[in-house]
């Protein structure tokens, strides 16, 4: 450590990267007896970014993510370190179906991303045609990839599979993840071990299927994970155990200047300040720039997109369902005439978020190009998504309550570079601003596990720094 004053470290952003990165390095700072002083400040009253959770009457609804694959083990081990292990639950088995061109189809059987790996399932489909079919069994003699670098989702897939089986599958399954435009998205900042996958195997469905057959034990039945009261106990847990003294709520960052010998000076809305040694970032792009109005390197983080998305839960009795959907979710293609991206049967699902004798649905609003609904007031939303639920199911009557959460500019968009950007952004913050760090879901991931990893990745950035 250098000497051995006191060391000050500023985590800014309380969201889940923010929350994990204040967790490992006051873990750190416990377990060696360091001299660090450790504080985390967050712009708004409450931790936890886009995770929140809603009980109601009985209703355990999700505003934000809903859950996590069991895969990737960084939330699993965080649970643990924080005693919320137990109350962990795996989403039931279900079918799951798709819309494309106003009929409802069952996904084939063993896809993954849309990459079909079970051939009988994909074949009997009627989702595609045969014309569809046979242009993706292409997928088998097609060469490699010729680009090196980076291109878009939409390219890749499309020069693979064909624009069927991309429309119709594999474009509402990441319009799901990223809410974004795939022939803009980044191949290698999304789904680089694909590119590996196809350089290596040729056909991308040889290549996956192959995968796929290695890991099918760890991927067990393709489950996800959530807490028993919802993914806020993370959030709460990291909070009590990081404890009053560390946390900041409703301080907003306006600057952080560079002092002239060592350190930052934090400039807060409310004309407060704060002292640091090390100073971690892990707010939304947009947000990063204006911290730091003096570094041109930032100025492309003005430029990068982020979509708008809203989510609309809605709780029923059950009599209301007049016709019965036989799964858990849908999702939408572009060219159906649906306002909603999706629609998880949340009860089926997650039968421990309705009561008995209840119905919980969760519909999915906003997709890049199609924003402006997310503006519209919580009534138009309603009625726009009941009467795109009606089309499918019939249902009778109001809902019990309705739950509109809007996520304005919320969805950061990797755009082919993306990776190569990011890089040239660290290089330019170990150069020019030594000290700083930056982490978060518009850098390295968007999932609750790649933003955890990515708080405890910086947490040995800045021990090596302080060293």
């Amino acid at each position: 450590m250098r000497g051995q004053q006191v060391k000050k470290v500023v985590v800014i952003g309380g969201g889940i990267t923010g929350l994990a990165t204040a967790y490992y390095l006051q873990k750190e700072i416990k377990e060696e007896n360091l001299p660090i002083q450790l504080k985390l400040v967050e712009a708004s009253h409450r931790l936890g970014g886009k995770i929140q959770t809603l009980i109601k009457d009985g209703y355990v609804i999700e505003k934000g993510p809903d859950s996590f694959v069991p895969q990737n083990s960084s939330p699993i081990t965080l649970a643990k370190e924080i005693g919320i292990h137990d109350t962990l639950v795996s989403s039931a088995w279900g079918k799951s179906f798709v819309i494309a061109g106003g009929e409802l189809y069952p996904m084939p059987g063993g896809s993954i991303i849309g990459i079909p790996t079970q051939i009988a399932p994909f074949i009997t489909t009627n989702l595609f045609s045969l014309t569809g079919k046979m242009r993706a069994a292409a997928d088998f003699i097609l060469p490699r990839s010729p680009v090196t670098d980076d291109q878009s989702l939409g390219k890749f897939f499309r020069r693979r599979m064909g624009d069927e089986v991309v429309d119709n599958l594999i474009e509402p399954l990441l319009t799901g993840i990223y809410a974004g435009d795939i022939d803009q998205l980044s191949l290698m900042s999304t789904f680089p071990e694909l590119h590996h996958i196809e350089q290596k195997h040729r056909s991308l469905i040889a290549g996956i299927k192959k995968a796929a057959s290695q890991t099918e034990n760890e991927q067990k039945d393709g489950r996800f994970l959530t807490f028993s009261n919802g993914l806020q106990s993370l959030v709460d847990g990291v909070e009590v155990a990081l404890g009053p003294q560390t946390i900041n709520k409703g301080m907003k960052v306006s600057h952080i200047y560079k002092e002239a010998e060592q350190g930052y000076t934090i400039e807060f809305t409310n004309g407060h300040t704060l002292d640091a040694d090390s100073v971690v970032i892990t707010t939304p792009h947009h947000s990063l720039q204006s911290m730091f109005p003096s570094c041109p390197f930032m100025n492309y983080l003005k430029e990068m997109p982020a979509t708008s998305v809203a989510t609309v839960a809605m709780g029923f009795d059950q009599s209301a369902i007049r016709k019965n959907m036989d799964g858990n979710e849908f999702i939408v293609s572009r060219n159906s005439d649906y306002s909603i991206t999706a629609c998880t049967w949340t009860h089926k699902k997650w039968p421990h978020s309705a009561p008995d004798g209840k119905v919980l649905l969760r519909c999915y609003l906003g997709k890049s190009g199609d924003e402006t609904i997310v503006d519209l007031s919580d009534d138009q939303i309603e009625q726009i998504v009941l009467e795109d639920l009606g089309k499918i199911v019939d249902l009778e009557g109001k809902p019990d309550f309705t739950v509109v959460t809007r996520y304005k500019d919320s969805m950061p968009q990797y755009t082919v570079g993306h990776k190569e950007r990011t890089k040239a952004l660290y290089q330019n913050l170990e150069e020019k601003l030594p000290g700083v760090f930056i982490a978060g879901s518009s850098f390295e991931g968007l999932g609750i596990p790649e933003c955890i990893e990515q708080g405890e990745k910086v947490v040995r950035k800045v021990m090596q720094y302080m060293q």
